[in-house]
Order: C-alpha cells, then sequence, then structure tokens
C-alpha cells in the first residue's frame, strides 16, 4: 500500500542562486543582527571554532555574499540557514545582514537547515550520515530509526514504494545514491561511541575510523590516538598485525602426531561417523600450500608385476 505524502515546495531551490539573491530586486533585504534568532530546532549545534574564525575574517574582508534565510516570528526573525554567517557577523562587529523573508512552517525550517548542511564541502562524515538520515525521515513523516530500516529493506527490495522519495532526497543534497549509502554508509551508525564522537568532533576520516571501528576493543584506544595524530589506514593495520599474539608452542597440536594417526587406516576406519565427517571439515580447510607440497611428496603407488 502506497503511503500518502504531503506536497514539497521546491526547499532546495532557496538555498541555491547565491549571487543572484545579492543583486537588486532579489528579494533579499538588510536586517538587524538584532532583529534575528538562531533556530531552536537547527539541525546543526557544533560550529567548528577555526571554521568560524575564517568566515569571520572573510567577512570582515568582503561583507555577506550570500543572504542569510529566514522565516518571521513574534518581534524577531528566525534563522533556517545561516547561522554561521550569522555568527560571523556579529564576531565581524556588523549591525545588519542580508535577508530572504520566506513563510515556513517547523518541518521546513529543519528540512532547509540539513540540506544546507549536507551542501557544506567540509562536512564531517557523521554529520553527513546523520544529516541524510534525518532529512529522509522527514521526507518520509517517520523516526531516522525508521527511516534506516526502509533503507535497508529497499536494498532487498526495490520495487517497495519509498524508492521514489529516496531518489528525491539524494537528488537535493546527498554526494552519491541512497542504495551506496545504505549499502556503505548506514553501517556506521552501528560504530562504538568513542569512534563516533571523535569523527563528529574530531574530523576522523570514514575509511580510517573504519579500521578502529572493527578492531579489538583492547586495542581502540591506542588506534585511536594513533589515528588523531594522523596515521593512514594503512598504518593502523600495520599496527594491529604487530600486536598479534603468536600461538604459544603447548596451544598447538603436534603435526608428527597428527600424521601418524591420519596414515593409521585402522584408527581412522574406527572413528565414528561424526568423528569423520568432522574429520573431513578439518581436512578441507588445510592451507593450499600445505596441500601442493602433500601432493608433490606423496609417494608413486607401484605398479603391481603380472
Amino acid at each position: 500500500m502506497s503511503r500518502k505524502r504531503p506536497e514539497r515546495r521546491d526547499l532546495a531551490g532557496l538555498l541555491g542562486h547565491a549571487q543572484e539573491l545579492t543583486q537588486p530586486g532579489s528579494g533579499a533585504r538588510a536586517l538587524a543582527l538584532s532583529e534575528l534568532r538562531p533556530y531552536q530546532g537547527q539541525p546543526r549545534r557544533h560550529f567548528d571554532p577555526e571554521e568560524l574564525a575564517a568566515l569571520t575574517r572573510s567577512i570582515q574582508q568582503k561583507g555577506v555574499l550570500q543572504p542569510l534565510l529566514v522565516r518571521p516570528a513574534k518581534g524577531f526573525y528566525e534563522i533556517a540557514a545561516g547561522e554561521r554567517r550569522y555568527r560571523a557577523a556579529l564576531a565581524a562587529g556588523l549591525t545588519e545582514v542580508p535577508a530572504l523573508v520566506r513563510e515556513l512552517n517547523d518541518q521546513e525550517m529543519l528540512e532547509v537547515g540539513l540540506i544546507e548542511n549536507l551542501r557544506r564541502e567540509n562536512l564531517t562524515p557523521l554529520d553527513e550520515i546523520e544529516a541524510t538520515l534525518r532529512l529522509t525521515a522527514l521526507r518520509l513523516g517517520t523516526t531516522p530509526e525508521d527511516a534506516r530500516t526502509r533503507l535497508m529493506s529497499a536494498l532487498r527490495r526495490p520495487e517497495a514504494g519509498d524508492t521514489e522519495v529516496f531518489t528525491e532526497v539524494f537528488g537535493l543534497a546527498a554526494r552519491e545514491s541512497w542504495q551506496s549509502f545504505a549499502k556503505n554508509k548506514l553501517r556506521v551508525l552501528g560504530w562504538p561511541q568513542e569512534v563516533l564522537e571523535a569523527m563528529r568532533t574530531q574530523g576522523l576520516s570514514y575509511t580510517v575510523a573504519g579500521v578502529v571501528a572493527a578492531a579489538d576493543p583492547q586495542h581502540r584506544p591506542a588506534l585511536l590516538k594513533l589515528a588523531l595524530s594522523g596515521a593512514s589506514r594503512g598504518q593502523l593495520r600495520s599496527y594491529l598485525r604487530e600486536q598479534a599474539s603468536p600461538v604459544a608452542p603447548e596451544n598447538l597440536v603436534a603435526p608428527r602426531q597428527v600424521g601418524r594417526l591420519l596414515a593409521d587406516t585402522r584408527w581412522v576406519a574406527g572413528l565414528g561417523t561424526a568423528q569423520q565427517a568432522e574429520l573431513r571439515q578439518w581436512l578441507s580447510r588445510t592451507p593450499a600450500f600445505l596441500k601442493e607440497q602433500v601432493s608433490v611428496e606423496a609417494p608413486t603407488p607401484r605398479k603391481k608385476k603380472h
């Protein structure tokens, strides 16, 4: 049964054409910073201090080039898109900024904020995954957890009715197809919390974080420290190989003893059915190089004399 969805306006279009919006007659107007308020439901709460400082310097030199997108509220305007520009303008000592005023409901405010975040070039991997999933959930009218389940289901059943929504959402701002996102990115949300926190606040890359997340818990603190100091994925894997403990000699099965037993046809014949099946399964896992060596050294059967 298909799910009925409300009509959507072109929210992505409101964020585009930055240069056009700065031209006379574009609809943008100057608003005092004292009239603006950040939207409390804004999906992004962490603002990198270095990025904000760089934007502040740019605004001091060139001004605010792209208008903020705001909606009217009681006695002030709420920022739908452009909170970073608002914060940087305050830090730069400006008194007003260009803004585009639009009537937007709460859900549209959230969607605009998510789309703007997804269009940022330096978005962290985890921010991108969470924002994409949240935007998908909004378009489906459900929770991020349910949206995640429906994305995974659609991989197995592409004929499901949600695929049209997925295609629309990922066409707005995502950098990959919904199929690729579901296959490769959703599993990240199940990674250890310390890895997710490093991705969120310290910019740990997706590929390096994957090595840390998959490692044994006892090695994760050291791996995380190495990763945050700049170690590559290959270097982390080398570290794990170095940490691998060799098997203690007392835990090894004596090869000569095993060989004697296997050569004893009466011993093999005396094994029970289950034991013989287990033995065949064990022999099937014999390393290829060992099989080749046994084949080379096996004696050639003697021909019977007539």
